[in-house]
């Protein structure tokens, strides 16, 4: 009788470069693909609305890949530790892959998982399947992690190559009979009451072949402007890679190696790595979407909120036309440019003096590539309380940052022609209310 194996998917959407599902079809049995969407185990932070919203397309994606080669997903709900035991005794399967996770939440599931299973009597092995390398691997000197993306890159740049991408699976051998599925749509992923998606639906398309599309018309198109153009966000130089690498419909080590031997890939690759940065970063301190990770801009002196500047920054309506046509960006598309990106959460905390932490949960529910790392992480850096930050006191003039980077304005009027005339807050005196709150922070004690 044949002991079938078990992939766990998870942030690893694709059948391409999947280590987990490599190591299932060389074991030789068959093969059940799952997906759990656990949002009730301790710790585990509930998606926000437009992930929610790629994560329910990616799988309608997964799931027919699979079938058109012969296998299946099982889609269940629940706390991973007691659902995968479950389907482990419902399949009599002998073992058990997946790809790791690094979040501090995840990676306690995982664990007792692999504990729970051995002692059953399951195979178990996981993978690195997200990351270049793993946050073990690149360390100081001294032997501890690094706080400054500049020594960490040069590290990893020095350590070998990272490995080749494996190869699609042409066949997957699946079992005889799959156990009973939840239904995707019972799931109630896509938003119905109001159905805000409309803009997402005409701005992306979820999966693994639109990823590799994605990839392969970046690198044929854009890659030789993007150095140059990056920062414009009329210029469409920037790859929209990312919320297909935070869904792994796209493996990290596929695009290293297909835009390692372009000429001017540098730059780019840097990008790869300050998302290695930033994941390496929440594997040594977990607490990072809820703690300042410099412990002194605990003291930091928040005023009392006004609600009505929140309002008006979520909405793109602060009368700053460069903040307001990323924030309306962002609702329509579930996206925003990188350097709008900066602009905007400056203005949050610096301008309008609102914690970091309001802007970051905004991010999470809106934006299709938000995850446990670089969200929190990017957030951190503009408020300067995080790994190789942003010093605080350096503020983005958003009218000075728009002439530099949009002169024409084509990026301004195809989101925010209409946006109010007049600011909300004068942006010189809130930048004098910033830095004097700032000499609150740099008297301090910084160890917690």
């Amino acid at each position: 009788m044949s002991s079938p194996s078990i992939v766990w998917f998870r942030d690893d959407l694709r059948l391409a470069d999947n280590p987990a599902l490599r190591a299932a079809i060389d074991r030789g049995e068959p093969i059940l693909a799952v997906y759990v969407l656990d949002e009730e185990s301790p710790g585990i932070r509930p998606l926000g609305g437009a992930a929610r919203w790629w994560l329910h397309h990616s799988l309608a994606s997964l799931s027919e890949r699979l079938r058109e080669r012969g296998g299946a997903l099982v889609l269940r709900r629940g706390p991973a530790a007691r659902v995968i035991p479950q389907v482990v005794a419902d399949t009599d399967a002998g073992a058990v892959f997946w790809n790791r996770r690094y979040g501090r939440p995840e990676r306690d599931i995982d664990a007792e998982l692999k504990t729970a299973l051995r002692n059953d009597g399951v195979e178990v092995a996981s993978f690195a399947g997200s990351l270049l390398h793993e946050p073990w691997t690149v360390t100081t000197g001294a032997g501890t992690h690094f706080s400054v993306f500049t020594p960490f890159w040069r590290a990893c740049l020095s350590l070998p190559a990272p490995r080749l991408p494996l190869p699609e699976p042409r066949e997957i051998d699946g079992i005889p009979s799959a156990p009973a599925s939840d239904d995707l749509d019972d799931w109630a992923l896509l938003p119905t009451r109001p159905d805000w998606a409309e803009g997402l639906r005409e701005t992306w398309e979820p999966g693994e072949p639109a990823a590799r599309r994605r990839l392969r018309s970046f690198l044929d198109e854009d890659l030789g402007s993007y150095d140059r153009a990056r920062d414009e966000p009329s210029a469409g130089a920037t790859s929209l890679l990312s919320p297909r690498l935070r869904w792994g419909e796209i493996s990290p080590f596929t695009v290293w190696h297909e835009a390692v031997s372009t000429d001017g890939a540098g730059g780019f690759l840097s990008e790869l790595g300050w998302r290695e940065f930033a994941w390496h970063t929440l594997f040594h301190f977990p607490d990072l979407a809820t703690k300042n990770l410099r412990p002194e801009f605990d003291a930091f002196p928040w005023p009392r909120l006004k609600p009505s500047h929140l309002d008006a920054w979520q909405r793109g309506e602060t009368g700053v036309p460069l903040v307001d046509a990323g924030m309306r960006e962002l609702w329509r598309t579930g996206y925003m440019h990188n350097r709008v990106r900066m602009v905007t959460a400056s203005f949050l905390v610096k301008n309008l003096l609102i914690d970091w932490h309001r802007g970051e949960e905004w991010f999470w529910d809106t934006l299709v590539d938000a995850d446990g790392a670089n969200n929190p992480f990017n957030w951190q850096w503009v408020a300067g309380s995080g790994a190789d930050a942003a010093p605080y006191f350096r503020i983005f003039n958003p009218e000075l940052q728009a002439k530099k980077f949009d002169p024409k304005r084509l990026y301004i009027s195809q989101w925010a022609s209409d946006a109010p005339a007049e600011p909300i807050v004068d942006l010189g005196e809130t930048r004098k209310a910033a830095l004097a709150a700032y000499d609150v922070v740099k008297r301090a004690p910084r160890d917690r």
